[in-house]
């Protein structure tokens, strides 16, 4: 079974647009429980743009499925996992201008960096989960600097699938990922992905062996609007696991 994280970053940018109460995303958190969401995902920004400190800590007492709680490796966001202790913790690259997050971690380039902050939230037994683009290379890295599980981000291919007009065009697109997530799988790492999957893509990751996990956020709150939250994250997991919605082979 594909599980499916869903994030309710989205449900705060509405209250916040308002300067408002209302809608919450503590009750959002609830209705994604019962709509059969297996984790909640919220992605707590140094600007606190949509979730905010105190939305974190409701949510760490009121759900009954796992937290996985995005951050960028600041010395503040780390003390705040420690304090709060999540399921996971899934370290992202973050710029202020950015409308969202527009790419994975240069594992390279802030390994020296990154490399203690993991061995930090391990030892406060949180799960190291890092964002990286389906690279064999940031994939060595994610395992040699002792990440538990990698996201990969899935906007590239997302904005690709969507262009596609033939089944061959979109088996060359999920190739690469079948690939990386054999690789990931063989060194011992969880595979999750993430960003930009929607009502009209996120089947493809059922041709994905050892894919463990998706996170999705802003197709499921947009889709939300038109049947209700509940409904669309059950939709959102039947597409994940249903086989009636797997990609047909025999079209490869």
């Amino acid at each position: 079974m594909i599980r499916l994280g869903v994030n309710i970053d989205h449900v705060a940018t509405v209250r916040n647009a308002r300067g408002e109460s209302y809608p919450s995303p503590v009750h959002a958190a609830a209705l994604a429980e019962l709509g059969g969401a297996d984790n909640i995902t919220c992605h707590l920004r140094e600007d606190r743009r949509h979730i905010r400190d105190d939305d974190v800590e409701l949510l760490k007492r009121s759900i009954n499925i796992p937290m996985n709680f995005e951050i960028a490796a600041t010395d503040e966001m780390l003390a705040f996992a420690e304090k709060i202790k999540p399921h996971a913790v899934t370290l992202v690259p973050e710029k202020r201008q950015e409308l969202t997050t527009e790419g994975g971690l240069d594992l390279a380039a802030v390994r020296r960096d990154i490399e203690p902050k993991i061995e930090r939230l391990r030892k406060a037994n949180i799960l190291v989960s890092l964002f990286i683009e389906a690279d064999l290379d940031m994939i060595k890295l994610s395992s040699d600097m002792g990440a538990q599980a990698i996201e990969f981000h899935t906007g590239d291919f997302c904005h690709k699938m969507d262009e596609a007009r033939t089944s061959k065009g979109q088996w060359d697109l999920v190739n690469p990922l079948q690939v990386a997530a054999q690789k990931a799988h063989e060194l011992g790492l969880q595979v999750h992905f993430g960003h930009g999957l929607h009502y009209q893509n996120a089947h493809w990751l059922q041709a994905i062996n050892h894919c463990e996990e998706a996170n999705i956020g802003h197709a499921i709150v947009a889709r939300s609007i038109f049947v209700g939250l509940k409904e669309a994250v059950s939709e959102m997991k039947s597409l994940l696991n249903d086989p009636a919605y797997q990609p047909m082979l025999k079209q490869r």
